[in-house]
């Protein structure tokens, strides 16, 4: 039993030691992240970002990160990694957020982008593969966005998504899995997941590419199918001319005696069609959570008040690693952090109540003031 727990152990080991990790920013050396990141001129009203913990944190320094500084503006900065294509491979995206302002009305998202991304001129413009994250305005809009890029179009899930509105850090995760499968995250919870094809009303496109492939292919004249089809399926009575040359005339093919020369199943070995098929499976190169240049992540969104917070930015091919660097990370400090925002909500309290204190007993001081002097004025 104790072995098979120690073999068990050193297999998640090494799962997690194999994970690729293309890109992970915990802010954790001081000034040097502005040598990682790139603030873009493209606008000299573009908001700010320091690095802080906020007003409350879990951990003074391991909670620091991007913080939003300037109320009313717009935000774009990001950072670039070596590129690479997730091509047959799981894309897990993962970061936390704070919105210790209490949000009004602003995102609190990231964009994953292809790696030509001109940083210095990143604008809302700037193409980009995924968007990921909650986005919170009035009563309206509290949802979690999952936007992707295909076919030059930008498409969102179709489901609604609820994120977190209150002011305490949450970690967010998509999962795009090669199978075409999704899962969102919050808190290391599930909260949504399916099919890409599906949730993001794609369909439609893969069917359109389908048919225009096969328009496509059917025009050119692959093999001079519509000319020669009859003349190259023939009744299954017909027999093999004497003159027949395969190199010229093709394959001898019978038809089976059934409707359009075709069937189910069953269809005898000796018979099969001239014109080779495409295999089911090719519409995969219009796979629909691929991307094939990804080499920069960055936050470009508006906020009307401001103080948002966003660290612990991973991607990674490995679900296991995310989930383990958001317990280290998150999880380690999510519980102080409520602590200390209590510790802080009680001293508030308590501080105001001293202060209303103080003003009754000044207003009390004011009037017995008042009355003395007007009992010293009458007694004159």
């Amino acid at each position: 039993m104790v072995s098979a727990r120690v073999s068990l152990w050193t297999i998640c080991v090494l799962r997690v030691a194999l994970a690729t990790v293309y890109f992970q920013e915990e802010f954790l050396d001081g000034e040097r992240w502005r040598n990682r990141w790139v603030q873009s001129t493209n606008d000299s009203q573009f908001g700010h970002f320091r690095v802080s913990s906020g007003k409350f944190y879990g951990h003074k320094e391991k909670d620091k990160g991007l913080q939003t500084t300037q109320n009313s503006r717009f935000y774009a900065i990001s950072a670039s990694f070596k590129p690479f294509s997730n091509k047959g491979k799981t894309l897990v995206i993962q970061y936390t957020v704070k919105h210790e302002q209490k949000m009004d009305c602003g995102g609190g998202y990231i964009k994953v982008f292809p790696s030509d991304l001109d940083q210095k001129n990143m604008n809302g413009k700037s193409q980009y593969y995924i968007m990921f994250g909650p986005d919170i305005c009035g009563f309206d809009i509290k949802k979690v966005h999952v936007i992707l890029y295909f076919k030059n179009q930008y498409h969102e899930n179709k489901k609604p998504i609820r994120c977190k509105v209150d002011g305490f850090t949450h970690l967010y995760t998509l999962i795009l899995r090669p199978d075409l499968s999704y899962e969102v995250k919050v808190d290391g919870q599930s909260i949504e997941s399916g099919s890409i094809e599906y949730d993001w009303n794609l369909t439609s496109l893969k069917k359109t590419e389908k048919t225009s492939l096969e328009s496509k292919a059917w025009d050119q004249g692959e093999g001079s199918q519509a000319q020669d089809w009859e003349k190259h399926f023939l009744d299954a009575g017909a027999s093999k001319q004497g003159d027949w040359n395969s190199e010229l005339d093709g394959d001898w093919l019978q038809k089976p005696p059934y409707e359009d020369g075709l069937k189910a199943e069953g269809i005898d070995k000796d018979v099969w069609l001239h014109q080779k098929m495409r295999p089911a499976g090719y519409l995969t190169q219009y796979d629909l959570s691929e991307f094939e240049n990804i080499g920069a992540i960055g936050l470009e969104l508006w906020q009307v008040r401001s103080g948002t917070i966003f660290d612990n930015f991973l991607i990674t091919d490995d679900e296991e690693y995310a989930e383990k660097f958001g317990k280290a990370t998150w999880g380690e400090t999510k519980g102080p952090e409520k602590e200390m925002d209590a510790v802080q909500a009680k001293e508030e309290v308590k501080k105001a109540r001293e202060e209303d204190e103080e003003d009754l007993l000044m207003g009390k001081f004011h009037r017995h003031s008042h009355f003395s002097r007007f009992h010293r004025q009458g007694g004159l």
